[in-house]
């Protein structure tokens, strides 16, 4: 039967999860993982993050399996969600902060003196430079930028994904490209 599932259609396996089939589950989220992480590792900036932040996607997805539409992608619903809970992520991780800020200090030094190798050093300074300008994205800008260059998503799957048109996506992504070009450029 494993055979037979694997060269089922995502919709064909969302339709057999809601049957109850556990196999059904596990293809949705093997053939979908990577992608899911990929895209919650950029949205969050953070590995360690993204990790759980996959998880609970798929959680999520699993949850309100019945109102996935079959005939539709599951890549650009999964992706969907997965950039919502990247956002939420996002707001947790800011009140954390407002919150620790005003939190008195227990002494406790958290510093990691390990030297690193030069050639890390200047990859992490790359990749907090990236992140940081990331950052600074709106997130209706951040979003089309993610789901176009790193799930190299269609412009027409982008514009499923997020619920937009066509013509939205292509001025979000050119938004976006020039923002992060002027902030490059300030660097």
């Amino acid at each position: 039967m494993s055979l037979q599932l694997d060269d089922a259609s995502d919709g064909e396996l969302a339709a057999l999860a809601q049957g109850g089939l556990q196999q059904a589950y596990r293809l949705l989220a093997d053939r979908h993982r990577e992608a899911v992480y990929r895209l919650a590792r950029v949205a969050t900036g953070d590995s360690d993050e993204a990790v759980d932040v996959t998880q609970e996607s798929f959680v999520a997805a699993f949850a309100a399996l019945d109102r996935y539409d079959g005939q539709r992608s599951f890549r650009s619903w999964i992706a969907r969600i997965a950039l919502n809970k990247s956002r939420d992520w996002t707001r947790r991780r800011a009140v954390r902060r407002m919150f620790s800020f005003s939190m008195p200090e227990d002494g406790v030094d958290v510093r990691d003196d390990q030297v690193l190798p030069d050639d890390a050093a200047a990859h992490r300074q790359n990749l907090a430079r990236v992140s940081a300008a990331l950052a600074k994205l709106p997130a209706r800008q951040k979003d089309v930028l993610l789901l176009r260059t790193i799930e190299g998503m269609t412009q027409a799957e982008t514009a499923q994904t997020l619920g937009i048109s066509e013509k939205s996506v292509e001025t979000r992504l050119y938004r976006a490209r020039r923002t992060l070009s002027a902030y490059r450029e300030t660097m």
